[in-house]
C-alpha cells in the first residue's frame, strides 16, 4: 500500500520535484552551477520581500543546523536573547543558546497558547540584543503574530530572528515590512523537497552583526557562506540533489506561484478543520497556523496509538508528537502536493475506525 504523507516534514513531494532530485548530478565548481546558486538566492529573497542589500545562504543540514548556525554565528557571548519558548522547537533555541553560552531569557508559553501583545510588551528587555522566535511552533501548530513581534523588536532595538521552517510559503512573511533580520527555512517543509538543506535570508544588519561576531562553527560559519556565496559557491560540497530541487521549486514559485500554493493550502486546511466536527477531536492551538492542524484526542484514545494504527492499517502517516504531548496530540499537515482526495482518504480511515469502535 502506498503511504500517504500528512507529516509536517518531509511532506508529499510534487512528481516533477522528485524527477529533478533523481537526475545525474553535475560538477558544482563551475560557472553554470554558480549561476544556479545566485539565481536561487535572488528567488528566495524575492519571495520573502527581503530588504535591499539582503543576502541568502544555503547550508547542507536540517533546519536545526540552521538554528545552530544562528546561535553560533549571529549571536555571540556579548549578546542576550529573548526566546519565545512555546513548544519543542522554541525550546530548541533555548537549548542552543545554553550550549553556546549565549545569555538568554525564555518567555514561556504553555503548549498551544497564543502570544499576546500584553504578555510580550510586559517583558523587560534591558540589556537584550535579539529576539528568537519559531514563528509557527510546529510541535503545537501555533502561529505567532509577525507584525506584533516586528513592532516589538523595532521599539526595543532588537535583532529580529525568525525560524520560519514551517511558516515559509504557508504564511505571509514580508521581511522588509516586519523588520526581520534573519529568516530560516528548510527544504523538506512547504518547499516540498527532500530533507537536507537550510535556507537563511540575512538582512544588511544581520550581515553586519555576523561580521562582528566570532564564528564559533567551522562547517556552519555564516561568514564563510556569505564570502563564498558572492561567487555563487558554497564553502564545501553541498547536498547537490536537494539544491537542484530547491532551485527548481523557488523558480516555480515566482510570479504568483507562491500565492496559488498558499490558497490551495488554505482550502485544504479549511476543509479538513470543518470536517473534524464529526470526530471526537478538538483543535489544540489557540491560534492555528496554516501549515498543519494540531488535534487533541479524547482521554480514552492515545494519539500515538492512533498514529500507529493509521500507518500500519491504512498506509496513512499523520504526524505524532513526543514528550508530554505524545499521547494527547497529533498533527495533520497541509504542506506539499496534497489534494482534496488525499484528505477524503484520511477521513474515510477515521470513519472506518468509528465504525469499529476505535475512535
Amino acid at each position: 500500500m502506498e503511504q500517504l504523507l500528512f507529516a509536517v516534514g518531509p511532506v508529499k513531494m510534487h512528481p516533477e520535484t522528485c524527477r529533478v532530485g533523481g537526475e545525474e548530478l553535475p560538477y558544482f565548481r563551475t560557472a553554470e552551477f554558480s549561476r544556479l546558486m545566485l539565481d536561487a538566492e535572488a528567488d528566495y529573497l524575492r519571495l520573502l520581500s527581503a530588504p535591499e542589500g539582503s543576502r541568502a545562504v544555503f547550508l547542507s543540514c536540517s533546519g536545526t543546523g540552521g538554528m545552530e548556525a544562528i546561535a553560533s554565528c549571529v549571536l555571540g557571548k556579548e549578546d542576550k536573547a529573548l526566546v519565545i519558548d512555546g513548544g519543542g522547537f522554541g525550546h530548541r533555541f533555548v537549548e542552543l543558546c545554553r550550549f553556546y553560552g549565549v545569555e538568554h531569557e525564555a518567555l514561556e508559553l504553555r503548549p498551544g497558547q497564543m502570544l499576546t501583545e500584553e504578555r510580550l510588551f510586559a517583558v523587560n528587555t534591558e540589556g537584550m540584543t535579539a529576539l528568537l522566535v519559531n514563528l509557527h511552533e510546529t510541535s503545537t501548530g501555533t502561529l505567532y503574530d509577525i507584525g506584533m513581534l516586528g513592532r516589538f523588536c523595532k521599539e526595543r532595538g532588537l535583532l529580529f530572528v525568525i525560524d520560519a521552517v514551517s511558516a515559509f510559503l504557508c504564511e505571509d512573511i514580508n521581511m522588509a515590512a516586519a523588520g526581520a533580520d534573519v529568516v530560516l527555512t528548510a527544504s523538506q517543509k512547504a518547499l516540498a523537497c527532500a530533507p537536507g538543506m537550510a535556507l537563511l535570508a540575512l538582512s544588511p544588519r544581520a550581515q553586519e552583526k555576523i561580521g562582528k561576531t566570532e564564528q564559533r562553527s567551522y562547517y556552519l560559519s555564516l561568514q564563510s557562506a556569505l564570502d563564498n556565496g558572492k561567487r555563487g559557491q558554497p564553502p564545501f560540497t553541498l547536498s547537490e540533489s536537494v539544491m537542484l530541487q530547491v532551485s527548481h521549486r523557488l523558480r516555480g514559485l515566482q510570479n504568483g506561484g507562491m500565492e496559488q500554493e498558499r490558497a490551495l493550502m488554505q482550502q485544504n486546511a479549511d476543509f479538513f478543520r470543518r470536517e473534524m466536527a464529526r470526530y471526537p477531536f478538538t483543535l489544540f492551538s489557540e491560534n492555528p497556523a496554516l501549515g498543519c492542524t494540531a488535534l487533541r484526542t479524547p482521554e480514552n484514545l492515545s494519539a500515538h496509538e492512533l498514529f500507529l494504527t493509521l500507518k500500519d492499517e491504512y498506509g496513512i502517516c499523520v504526524c505524532p508528537n513526543g514528550g508530554a504531548l505524545r499521547d494527547t496530540v497529533f498533527r495533520v499537515g497541509h504542506m506539499g502536493d496534497l489534494c482534496r482526495e488525499d484528505y477524503l482518504r484520511l477521513l474515510s480511515a477515521f470513519d472506518d475506525l468509528q465504525r469499529r469502535g476505535k475512535l
